[in-house]
């Protein structure tokens, strides 16, 4: 095997590919992080007079199964602890939910490029501490796709420093 990636190396750039794409068709620039060291992958910004912008923590698994509205998703706890703080900048938890076989992550064809499945977000803004050690389990609404629509409308409330 040639691979250089490890599996979970290889979710987190399609993680990363499926924000560009989302962020690239709401007319939005990205600037990836070179170094994870404050809970931050990549910043969307947008333009006009304020230029709003938004931090992005990105994941990606197999394990995102819906419990009634929710997806319940296991958050590191460094990344709990870094997401759940005010900041000037919003901050934001993107999860893309990947097929549990690999090779349905992605087809390519000569008319499509199919990343599947679907991305959700979450802020964690105002949840309290935690004494857990390892991780914290969270709720990420159903209804929180991370799509086109939905990054202009938290685009549209970074305006005012508040994604809530």
């Amino acid at each position: 095997m040639d691979t250089l990636l490890a599996e979970t190396d290889i979710e987190e750039a399609l993680s990363a590919a499926y924000a560009h794409a989302v962020a690239a068709c709401a007319g939005y620039v990205v600037a990836t992080k070179n170094f994870d060291r404050d809970g931050v992958d990549l910043t969307i910004e947008a333009g006009d007079t304020f230029r709003p912008k938004i931090d992005v923590q990105l994941k990606a698994t197999i394990n995102l199964e819906p419990t009634g509205d929710n997806f319940r998703y296991p958050c590191r706890q460094r990344n709990y602890d870094l997401l759940r703080i005010e900041t000037q900048t919003p901050r934001i938890l993107v999860v893309l939910k990947l097929p549990q076989n690999r090779s349905d992550w992605l087809t390519l064809t000569p008319e499509n490029l199919i990343l599947r499945n679907c991305a959700y977000w979450v802020s964690l803004v105002g949840l309290p501490p935690t004494d857990n050690e390892t991780s914290t389990t969270i709720n990420i609404p159903i209804r929180n796709s991370f799509d086109v629509e939905s990054l202009k409308e938290l685009m549209q409330k970074s305006r005012t420093g508040s994604l809530s």
